[in-house]
């Protein structure tokens, strides 16, 4: 009698636990994983999950860190020919992206890298970039924490979509300065672009003014 071969591929790995967590935050929310939904999913029983993740809070932190993942640090590599405020802008427009791309995680990564590999090398690029750049430490730490705040807050929701499209929705005597509203969610992608990279310009033009007055004072 011939024995069965055996998959070439595990039925199971952290990897597909982690897709599949991060396909189910992406379409219904944080409050929608559970081991039990995973396992249905996957097609897999329960306890099979616990030979990866102990926790569904495990699955939600490795949810997190494959989206820090996906945030590009190539300009802070030492090769890297741009200075630091236009690594700082690049690096910044890419985290708003892979946020944007699974804003129901954001929650999670807002409680800051904790133990997370790719959340903590992020934070580790952006310090040490400035830090070399010539920011003393403390002003590094405080600018990876106000970038972060900056970008976290941008990509929790929109404010052009925040406004509905009926124009009988902001009467004039109420709302004075509000007759055009309801146009602002049928522009929402453009109006948030917008304000992202005009906050980000106000953000790193007073940076760079705090830069020179350091470089003024020989830091």
């Amino acid at each position: 009698m011939c024995a069965m071969a055996r998959p070439r591929k595990p039925l199971l790995s952290r990897d597909r636990i982690v897709d599949a967590a991060r396909a189910l935050v992406d379409a219904e929310g944080l409050a929608a994983v559970s081991t039990r939904r995973l396992a249905a999913e996957l097609g897999v029983s329960g306890p099979s999950l616990y030979n990866h993740f102990r926790t569904k809070d495990q699955i939600l932190e490795a949810v997190a860190d494959s989206v820090s993942a996906q945030v590009d640090l190539s300009m802070f590599d030492a090769g890297d020919a741009r200075d630091w405020r236009t690594s700082l802008h690049d690096w910044a427009v890419s985290y708003r992206a892979a946020l944007r791309e699974h804003p129901n995680i954001v929650p999670v990564l807002a409680r800051g890298p904790g133990r997370r590999p790719a959340g903590l090398r992020l934070a580790d690029a952006v310090f040490g970039a400035m830090v070399d750049a010539g920011w003393p430490a403390a002003q590094a730490t405080s600018i990876g924490a106000l970038m972060r705040y900056f970008v976290m807050g941008s990509a929790l929701g929109s404010f052009a979509g925040g406004f509905v499209d009926d124009e009988t929705a902001y009467d004039p005597a109420d709302y004075p300065h509000l007759g055009q509203a309801h146009l602002l969610a049928d522009r929402q992608e453009l109006i948030d672009d917008r304000a992202f990279e005009t906050g980000l310009s106000a953000l790193l033009e007073g940076l760079s003014a705090q830069y020179a007055a350091l470089a003024g004072a020989g830091r």
